[in-house]
């Protein structure tokens, strides 16, 4: 039983009955992790890491976890999720043999190794289930402490449930701010800045979050020694202990082998954090790993002989069962049994899922062999065909790229005979049939996906009147906030002065400090906010105050954020808008444009790059009616240039993944975004002056890039191309001539080698001259456009240089 009256009100046979129960889920995953190394050892699965020795302070976890709240851990949490009811024996092993279909390995299809665990939050269509009605796991990441700026948002989202008044029919993601968020992680990886960073926002913001940190004394073979200061983490934290003169934490250390003691203990910490909406730090100590690590190495290794004795007899199953006959809650006879019991349903699991993950494949086996044999009976190379076949055929427990491999090959012998197509075609349906099992859901699959919103063009009054395009944004951001109850926006100097461009100029004072709010100096944690809000139903934008500031929460948004729906293949998602600024201003901090390092860090977010502010309106309004995340970069220098005021303000909306013709010619195709726009279009009216008709395109959206294959159909008119970029050389640039050349097939149709202009290889140095020499200026762009033109016609360009 996970959710329970407290002990004073129950009998003592259902008393006696929880415990007996909690004991068996405890038996029933030590077994599990036994198997379960067994079978990375024998080579049915390719790696283990499991939850022994952690199995009791979970269990007196799972015991305070109520429908609607969410757990954000790490990969020790089977026992948890068992007690939970979300992880079956047979689920265990799915994952670990890496099942790819959902049904078997709910957790991620396959897509993450075994004791990563999520719970869906969506339905098959990508639609909302009502969260408060279950117990909820966000999925899981490997990256030590990555999983704490996520369970900051997690908890935040209930302090807003229960604050912001508009929201009330939310009803599916919160009861009032009543869940708590759950974390844990190892002891060793509180030393990570993720760890510290959130441990301090969560203080500060005062969230119903319970931290538990597991601690056994060691990070894989590395002695707490040389991870904490003082070998202690609840000690070194003492100064955020709450007191009456000061908000913090509520501080509670216990055994991790004390059960009585852990339910007393969780219970007391769900109270706190739940109805007060007080951050909980629980230090669960002495705690043991019975089979070290994981499975790439032993513990006996690195501990001593007194270590390993200590661990035996405080082992936290051991010290149960102790306290249980000690307290006649049961004899041995009862709890031998258990165990036995315990054991077979392991095995039983184990073999249950290993039948259902080998068993189709062994299908598809059979039916490749069938078509090798038709095709080898009429092949000139029957004895080579049959070699491979027979290799096939002997591979007893045969994983798909055996088959693959196979076929691949034998179509190679018979390319040129009449049993190719049957092949092939076979070949093609098998790919098209399973590869999706592991590369869907990258980015939403549901009808709310970003290509769902059409575009909506900004409208203006006759008189309309040219502002400051940060007016543009700030009156945008107003008609957002007044149409969508559920955004907030937070960030450093968001709330009070309005961000430091004043695009958010007044909208605390009429919004709140609740969904207007400044947010301490820490990217990472920021990010984490809007993640974990994001996956609650919240629709959050999170501000990093400059670009080169993003590489402060890069890893988060890569590995956490990037890979949601990726990794629960479609079964949680958070559609997270990050709002930055950045590109051309002056000085290595304040004016990087590191593109390419961004668009290859965090495919599954889309990455928009609006050329001026009417522009970024447009993006936050479609991003709005769509259940992705994606990451805005508005023009630093734009803010104080002259816009239209549009008249349907949080309407028009910019499309997604389509460029924009902002100049036409005959000559040459210039393909750039954002700030280097301007800069394209001074030159285009010198180049003109020469002769030179350049016709201009505004990439708008990097991720995803020209969905329409617009860029092409240009270049088919001027056969020339030049892409612009302020990133460093191969950056942005060598991504979008990539996927102008080899995705739409460019190359067909140039007359001059295809080009790109971009920034030097060190970031931009400050001051006017520092911009003028280290990215591309109007000379620069006027100089490569010339010199293209010399080459193609040096009788009408006479060489500049």
């Amino acid at each position: 039983m996970t959710e329970t009256e407290t002990k004073k009100s129950l009998s003592f046979e259902d008393f006696r009955a929880e415990v007996l129960n909690d004991y068996k889920i405890a038996i029933t995953n030590r077994e599990c992790s036994l198997l379960g190394r067994r079978e990375v050892l024998t080579g049915k699965a390719k790696f283990g890491i499991f939850g022994d020795g952690k199995e009791v302070p979970q269990l007196a976890m799972a015991k305070a976890f109520k429908n609607g709240d969410f757990r954000s851990g790490y990969y020790r949490d089977q026992t948890f999720m068992m007690a939970i009811g979300q992880l079956t024996i047979q689920q265990f092993f799915a994952g670990l043999y890496g099942h790819s279909d959902l049904e078997h390995d709910p957790m991620s299809a396959g897509r993450q190794m075994g004791g990563h665990f999520a719970t869906h939050s969506l339905d098959e269509n990508g639609n909302w289930k009502n969260l408060t009605q279950q117990k909820n796991s966000s999925a899981d990441i490997s990256p030590t402490a990555g999983q704490m700026p996520r369970l900051l948002g997690l908890a935040q989202a209930s302090k807003i449930y229960r604050n912001i008044t508009g929201i009330e029919n939310k009803t599916n993601f919160s009861i009032n701010g009543n869940e708590v968020a759950w974390g844990t992680i190892g002891n060793a990886s509180t030393s990570e800045g993720l760890f510290f960073e959130t441990i301090n926002a969560a203080g500060v913001l005062q969230v119903p979050m319970v931290m538990s940190v597991w601690d056994d004394d060691y990070g894989i073979s590395v002695h707490a020694r040389y991870q904490t200061t003082k070998e202690n983490i609840s000690e070194i934290l003492k100064g955020f202990q709450r007191d009456e003169n000061a908000k913090g934490y509520e501080i509670i250390t216990v055994k991790g082998w004390d059960y009585p003691e852990l339910v007393s203990a969780y219970e007391r910490a769900s109270e706190i954090a739940r109805t007060e909406h007080v951050p909980v730090l629980m230090h669960v100590y002495q705690l043991t790993q019975p089979q070290g690590h994981s499975t790439s190495g032993s513990h006996e290794r690195y501990k001593n002989a007194d270590r390993l004795s200590w661990e035996a007899e405080y082992d936290c199953i051991a010290q149960m069962r102790k306290w249980m006959l000690e307290n006649n809650i049961a004899g041995e006879d009862v709890l031998a049994a258990i165990d036995e019991q315990a054991k077979k349903d392991a095995l039983e699991g184990k073999k249950a899922a290993w039948a259902a993950y080998v068993n189709p494949i062994k299908e598809e086996q059979k039916e490749l062999v069938a078509i090798l044999n038709s095709v080898a009976a009429q092949s000139d190379n029957k004895v080579f065909i049959e070699k491979q076949i027979a290799d096939l055929s002997s591979i007893k427990e045969p994983i798909r790229k055996d088959l693959l491999i196979t076929a691949r090959k034998v179509l190679r012998m018979v390319v040129k005979e009449n049993g190719k197509n049957a092949l092939s075609q076979w070949i093609t349906s098998y790919t098209e049939k399973i590869q999706p099992k592991y590369s869907s859901h990258l980015f939403s699959q549901s009808d709310k996906n970003v290509y769902s919103v059409k575009e909506v063009l900004p409208q203006y009054d006759e008189n309309a009147e040219d502002v400051d395009g940060r007016m543009v944004i700030r009156n945008n951001f107003d008609a957002i906030f007044s149409k969508y109850p559920e955004t907030l926006v937070f960030g450093e100097d968001c709330g009070n002065i309005g961000d430091v461009n004043q695009g958010l100029e007044g909208m605390q004072d009429k919004y709140g400090d609740f969904r207007v709010c400044d947010a301490g100096i820490r990217e990472a944690t920021i990010l984490g906010q809007g993640i974990g809000m994001a996956m609650r139903g919240l629709r959050p934008i999170a501000e990093i105050q400059y670009l080169d500031y993003l590489l402060y929460a890069i890893q988060i948004m890569s590995d956490d954020l990037a890979t949601l729906q990726y990794r629960t293949s479609g079964r949680q998602k958070a559609p997270l808008i990050i709002r930055t600024r950045g590109h051309r201003l002056e000085g290595i901090w304040h004016s990087g444009s590191p593109m390419g390092m961004i668009i290859n860090a965090i495919r599954g977010i889309h990455v928009l790059v609006p050329r001026n502010m009417t522009k970024a309106a447009g993006f936050y309004n479609t991003l709005l009616e769509t259940d992705e995340p994606a990451l805005v970069i508005e023009c630093l220098n734009g803010y104080r240039l002259k816009e239209k005021m549009p008249v349907n303000l949080g309407e028009f909306k910019t499309p997604i993944g389509v460029v924009e013709t902002i100049k036409e010619g005959s000559d040459i195709t210039l393909v750039s975004y954002g700030s280097t726009l301007r800069i394209v279009e001074q030159a285009a009216k010198e180049l003109l002056e020469a002769g030179i008709d350049a016709e201009i395109i505004d990439v708008q959206s990097l991720l995803p890039f020209d969905i329409n294959h617009d860029i092409v159909k240009s270049v088919a008119k001027t056969n020339r191309l030049l892409v612009i970029d302020e990133d460093v050389p191969g950056g942005a640039s060598a991504f979008i001539l990539q996927n102008i050349l080899d995705e739409q097939n460019a190359y067909k149709h140039l007359d001059s080698k295809p080009e790109t202009l971009t920034a030097k290889a060190h970031r931009p140095s400050y001051g006017t001259d520092g911009d003028y020499f280290s990215k591309p200026s109007a000379e620069d762009i006027y100089e490569k456009v010339y010199a293209i033109m010399h080459e193609a016609k040096p009788n009408d360009y006479t060489e500049l240089y």
